[in-house]
């Protein structure tokens, strides 16, 4: 059995609905949500002039491997109407896969752990709730660390206790 650690979200359509419906796809089709954290309302990262986010980190515990688990994460997506026009725009879900158990993983067009989670404010404080001390496998650093070192200073704001 596989541990994963994923960040879910969007800021199109009703963006709570639209967490309750990937965590319940998610469910059916990828894995046992393990953990939750809070969901926050977090500001666009990369394009700006857009609604802010909400965003969850999640584990859940899944027999796919990397590739299986990215198809069946996109798969979700684009029955939730994602699509992909613009790089870093607006969505209705995006599922990022940031650990896979405490694998390195670079097959195009997967690398794990994602490539820029510790570069971003929206990806670490919600993290750093389920996996304050998960060791980064190439940085070698805790997501407590990280979030303390993250030069990112985008809001984000705690909406939901999970």
């Amino acid at each position: 059995m596989n541990k994963v650690y994923l960040l879910i979200g969007g800021n199109m359509g009703n963006r709570l609905a639209n967490i309750h419906t990937a965590l319940t796809q998610i469910e059916k089709l990828a894995g046992t949500i393990i953990q939750k954290s809070a969901i926050y309302e977090t500001e666009a990262w990369g394009l700006k002039e857009q609604p802010s986010f909400y965003n969850q980190a999640i584990t859940i515990q899944t027999h796919l491997n990397p590739l299986a688990l990215l198809q069946q994460l996109v798969e979700i997506e684009a029955s939730m109407g994602r699509q992909r026009d613009i790089t870093w725009g607006p969505r209705t879900m995006d599922i990022d896969i940031i650990y896979f158990n405490h694998e390195m993983v670079s097959i195009d067009p997967l690398s794990i752990p994602h490539p820029r989670m510790h570069q971003r404010n929206f990806v670490l404080t919600p993290l750093v709730e389920i996996a304050p001390d998960y060791i980064h496998p190439i940085l070698g650093l805790t997501t407590t660390q990280l979030l303390k070192d993250c030069e990112d200073k985008s809001l984000v704001y705690k909406k939901t206790e999970e």
